[in-house]
């Protein structure tokens, strides 16, 4: 085995591990959960102090 042939290996298995995340995000099954940590950003939390202005 020559280590061209490791390399066209390890190419072909980074190729399916990116097509597999890529099948895993696209997937519909996930879109919820997606669509729910897409908005965490923008959600108010109740314990956060709120603060009166920048300090200078």
């Amino acid at each position: 085995m020559d280590v061209n042939d490791l390399r066209s290996v390890v190419t072909v298995l980074s190729l399916l591990a990116f097509l597999g995340i890529v099948a895993w995000a696209w997937s519909a099954r996930r879109r919820r959960a997606f669509e729910e940590a897409a908005q965490l950003p923008f959600v108010e939390s109740q314990s956060a102090p709120a603060t009166g202005g920048e300090k200078q």
